[in-house]
């Protein structure tokens, strides 16, 4: 059985990689995913805060636009939070190129365009395989313009795209107005992989304190559902390779984002939950269930049930909401 994969130019033994996490932030760690069955890991995120730290700029890039909304500064992280700065990161990579022999990807996070995208160019030369480029950004600004928001993106990875030449994915959030027609943008920009999706963190309220707080919660597979819908409708239509991130935790979660069209798919609040060793448990149930099922190989099953493939296309779009809300019945009424 050929549980292969090409992801980003990359052959990978499975489909199975540890997404960006502090999991990822020990070389420990790392030859313990590899030991574990990952195929390539995705190290944890430099972020552009920090690269504007390094710069004696990050007071001005934290303050900017939130004079009347002051409890957005805690928002961002705070310089005791960086366990790595940028120099340490770019060591970091070097560091586990040298322990593991699975593919590296580093992860760089940021909102806007400025210097801080040259540490790229700077983690490709410390020997990174491929560079996830995860851009977390929220609009808070009323008078800024759903195509000013997708210009911002488009500017950010037009410049990251001009300064490595290495592999290059983007992991997005799922909310534009039109997600298609930014996937198919991106794309023709050059990358080669799309992440879908960011997981954006929302604030709570404690009532105790009556302040405003920010807790992980992790990850369901429920929400594996969103990634899914949007791997299968762009399946087909785009050149990018299509990864799964959030809510992949069992082995059936990733072979629905196989069937539906990813190459890869992502694990982290499985890893968080259960150990890093679950990686073998998903691997051997995944293994398991083709056997089984008479699948020689996930190449067999990338894409099978995505909406170009499957028998009824319209499952993935609005035709079958009705259906779907119809074919529940409240426990009150059963």
């Amino acid at each position: 059985m050929d549980l292969s994969t090409t992801y980003l130019g990359l052959k990978l033994r499975t489909p199975l990689v540890p997404s960006a996490s502090v999991l990822s932030e020990k070389i420990d760690n790392l030859k313990l995913m590899e030991d574990s069955g990952a195929s390539a890991v995705v190290l944890h995120s430099l972020f552009e805060e920090q690269l504007r730290q390094e710069a004696g700029d990050l007071e001005e890039a934290l303050t900017q636009g939130t004079e009347s909304f002051a409890e957005a500064l805690s928002y961002f992280p705070e310089p005791k939070d960086f366990k790595l700065g940028p120099e340490e990161y770019l060591e970091h990579i070097a560091k586990a190129k040298a322990a593991v022999k699975i593919p590296v990807i580093a992860s760089l996070n940021g909102s806007s365009v400025g210097g801080w995208i040259d540490y790229a160019r700077q983690i490709q030369q410390a020997g990174a395989d491929a560079l996830e480029l995860n851009i977390y950004y929220i609009p808070t600004d009323p008078n800024l313009t759903g195509a000013e928001v997708e210009q911002r993106y488009l500017d950010i990875i037009k410049a990251v795209r001009a300064v490595v030449s290495i592999p290059l994915a983007v992991k997005l959030s799922p909310y534009f107005s039109s997600m298609a027609n930014m996937a198919a943008r991106i794309d023709k920009m050059g990358v080669n992989g799309l992440v879908l999706f960011n997981r954006f963190y929302q604030p709570d309220i404690n009532l105790a304190s009556l302040e405003v707080e920010n807790t992980v919660l992790l990850s369901t597979p429920q929400a594996r559902r969103l990634p899914l819908r949007w791997i299968a409708i762009l399946y087909g239509k785009i050149k990018a390779d299509l990864a799964a991130t959030s809510g992949i935790h069992t082995a059936q979660d990733v072979l629905k984002t196989l069937m539906a069209g990813a190459k890869v798919t992502m694990l982290c609040s499985a890893l968080m939950k259960h150990g890093i060793p679950h990686i073998k448990i998903v691997e051997a149930d995944m293994a398991r269930w083709m056997e089984e099922n008479e699948y020689e190989s996930v190449q067999q099953m990338i894409g099978s049930v995505s909406q170009k493939n499957c028998a009824d296309p319209s499952a993935f779009e609005r035709a079958q909401y009705m259906r779907t809300l119809r074919s529940f019945v409240p426990s009150s009424l059963a």
